[in-house]
């Protein structure tokens, strides 16, 4: 009998609803639940007061009466990211290190995918899943497996010792170059599949069309097949920027504790020294850093699509 009305409650609603509806609120509900929500769980704590104690930051609301409410705001959270030199050059080191690890990714992940949209149909599908098949393996082992590789006597200096190219082994491990190489390679696939889509789209009669035109292929890879894989460039940029801001296994194991990013600041913050407003503050302000590489890469790729249909009306005219 229950399940008798709960199916024509549903049935009801279906009627009067479109399915528009329900493809719609599936993502808005989980960007809700995922982000929103937590997001103003943190932005809340941003505000709070540190204290000692379970959870270790004050409310920001306190009933003064019965019906008056008291909003304690601690703005001074923020004012860390300005004052505290150990901020800025985290942020600094950070957006440094996403930028190197974003242009490695592009100038390795581009080729490679040329190559793989390029390729006959029944390879393409196998060099998609070598690209893939890393995901198949533990985030950490993958990790793990570069400090074998960089370190004193790991396989690079063992190989270069024995060419007799350096003498002494190189200190590899443990830099900004460790850290830059991991990231890469980490985040090199979230580079590659959008270019490879993108380059997937691009109309082979246009490349046709410049060759006969008397184009060379080097002017028309640059004039016509760049900026047609432009939307795959950039939805990989941010793919790749974005996560590699807030890394924190990679500096963590391959950079040992000389390498700054904010990821770590964060967890000392939260675990540490279990300043929760503060490390609040920083992750709402990393956020906001966050916004301006966003919306400027929005900003080029509407520009680049707009030039596009404008230069594809021109030739259909």
């Amino acid at each position: 009998m229950i399940l008798k009305i709960f199916w024509r409650l549903f049935s009801f609603f279906k009627r009067r609803i479109s399915s528009r509806f329900f493809v719609i609120a599936l993502p808005f509900t989980w960007v809700l639940l995922f982000f929103f929500i937590p997001f103003l769980l943190v932005l809340k704590i941003s505000f709070s007061e540190l204290t000692v104690g379970i959870p270790p930051y004050l409310p920001i609301m306190e009933r003064m009466g019965e019906d008056v409410i008291a909003f304690k705001l601690n703005i001074g959270n923020y004012f860390y990211l300005v004052w505290d030199d150990l901020y800025i050059r985290a942020i600094l080191n950070s957006l440094g290190l996403g930028a190197l690890a974003t242009i490695a990714c592009l100038i390795i992940g581009f080729p490679m995918a040329y190559a793989i949209a390029r390729a006959s149909l029944k390879y393409q599908t196998l060099l998609l899943m070598m690209v893939i098949l890393p995901f198949w393996t533990s985030f950490l082992i993958r990790v793990y497996a570069w400090i074998g590789i960089l370190s004193y006597h790991g396989v690079v200096n063992t190989v270069l010792l024995k060419l007799g190219i350096i003498e002494a082994p190189l200190r590899l491990l443990n830099t900004i170059f460790s850290v830059s190489i991991g990231i890469t390679y980490c985040y090199l696939p979230f580079m590659i599949l959008p270019i490879y889509v993108s380059l997937q789209k691009i109309d082979p009669s246009l490349l046709e069309a410049a060759y006969d035109l008397g184009s060379r292929p080097f002017r028309t890879f640059w004039k016509v097949t760049v900026p047609l894989s432009m939307p795959g460039i950039i939805s990989g940029s941010l793919l790749v920027f974005i996560p590699s801001l807030g890394e924190f296994v990679i500096p963590d194991l391959l950079g040992g504790s000389d390498t700054l990013m904010i990821g770590r600041v964060l967890w000392n913050e939260f675990f540490v020294n279990r300043d929760w407003p503060v490390a609040g503050a920083v992750a709402i302000g990393m956020l906001v850093f966050l916004v301006f590489p966003i919306v400027l890469l929005q900003y080029i790729q509407k520009n680049v699509q707009r030039d596009q249909m404008g230069e594809g009306g021109q030739m259909n005219a």
